[in-house]
């Protein structure tokens, strides 16, 4: 069993859904950065979400926007990227993660070099924002080349048809997209929700976690009930932005709001 099988197996084990955090590499800076990670596996996530700094971040709204651009001022590379990871793996190999990133960083690196290099750090998935499985075909070959684990993104606006396309070439887990356009923290959730869950279900069995917008215990809670996981992002970035320049009060803060919504999913 691979650590994203059994991240998932173990919260379901233990009667919740896994918490999936996301923040991005080298924000606001490579030392910060190691130090963000720690607190969140401390504080009880299931996988650590990566963002790759990218320069044109499409999927990104403003809060992750200038997160990758933070971490591309003060110089992280992808060279840092890959070493934060193994510094991770140094002190911790149970806990999965997962790159969030874009086509066009892996491609100019080369993509089967890129992907071989991630799995060697410590990487255990993909989730390619602008890469759609009908065109990920030599993306998904190496990845099984080597072992990496991909994740591919469903949106509200997604027929019954393409889901289920879509769930067959997923191999590590599937991300809902619970709102169209860019991520951030939103006041509440969609109202089809539940329906949209359902449909997705009906379409596979394999892991589904749900994000864009999550920022409150009981919408973590809500997902919870009716999904395999949770995905909280800028919420989790914003304690970053607002604590520039003080690592123990960016830890602090970050480490009370997970712990805190990490709670949330305790609701079966």
């Amino acid at each position: 069993m691979n650590r994203i099988e059994s991240a998932f197996s173990k919260a379901k084990s233990e009667g919740r859904s896994a918490f999936v955090s996301y923040v991005c590499a080298g924000d606001p800076d490579v030392p910060t950065s190691l130090e963000v990670c720690r607190t969140l596996i401390k504080s009880g996530v299931d996988v650590l979400e990566l963002g790759v700094p990218f320069s044109d971040p499409l999927a990104d709204g403003l809060t992750n926007q200038l997160a990758a651009q933070r971490a591309l001022e003060s110089g992280t590379t992808q060279a840092d990227v890959f070493q934060l990871v193994r510094d991770i793996r140094k002190e911790n190999d149970q806990v999965p993660i997962v790159f969030y990133t874009y086509y066009n960083l892996m491609f100019s690196n080369g993509l089967d070099k890129y992907i071989a290099d991630a799995k060697a750090a410590g990487v255990d998935g993909l989730l390619v924002l602008d890469l759609p499985p009908e065109e990920a075909r030599d993306h998904m070959e190496a990845c099984e080349r080597h072992g990496m684990k991909t994740v591919f993104l469903i949106a509200p606006t997604t027929p019954s048809k393409r889901v289920a396309f879509i769930a067959k070439h997923a191999t590590g887990f599937i991300y809902y997209v619970s709102r169209t356009g860019v991520t951030g923290v939103r006041e509440d959730l969609a109202s089809d929700l539940q329906e949209m869950v359902d449909m997705i279900r009906s379409c596979t069995d394999k892991p589904l976690v749900v994000g864009f917008g999550v920022s409150k215990r009981e919408q973590v809670a809500t997902i919870c009930s009716i999904a395999d996981g949770v995905v909280v992002g800028s919420a989790i970035v914003n304690t970053i932005k607002e604590n520039l320049g003080d690592v123990g009060a960016i830890t602090g803060k970050m480490g009370e709001l997970v712990s805190d919504l990490v709670a949330g999913t305790k609701v079966r």
